[in-house]
């Protein structure tokens, strides 16, 4: 029996860990199931999911509810194969062999869902790609 390939880890980085990173993460769960480790966290993480953000991805069929925001760690970046940043800046720790993205989207905070629908949407879309370039 051969050993079993290892998974891609995957960490989005944001801020508070309540908007953007949240949708990243339940987008590649959704579309990768188990085939890739996924993991979100922020810099200064806030006490809760936004909840415009739950609304938001509830309409696409992916409820994230029960999500919470949690801190960033350096062990998390050690430990993935790649990390994308959405405006986290200078606070996300870099490590030398470690695909970096940054991905330049609005912060949904304090934003209501007809705001949150474009950031969603395209969150959506590249993370279809990177999927897609996970697999390849």
């Amino acid at each position: 029996m051969s050993p079993a390939t290892p998974r891609p880890s995957v960490l989005f980085v944001c801020v508070h860990n309540a908007g953007r990173s949240q949708m990243a993460a339940a987008f590649l769960t959704h579309f990768a199931g188990d085939r890739v480790e996924v993991r979100s966290a922020g810099s200064t993480p806030a006490d809760t999911v936004n909840p415009a953000v739950v609304d938001a991805m509830k309409e696409v069929g992916i409820d994230i509810s029960a999500e919470t925001p949690k801190v960033l760690t350096v062990e998390a970046v050690q430990t993935s194969d790649v990390v994308i940043t959405m405006g986290c800046g200078d606070t996300c720790p870099v490590f030398p062999g470690k695909r970096y993205l940054d991905w330049r989207l609005d912060d949904p905070a304090g934003q209501g869902v007809d705001a949150v629908r474009p950031i969603r949407d395209e969150i959506e879309r590249r993370i279809r790609g990177l999927v897609a370039e996970l697999a390849g």
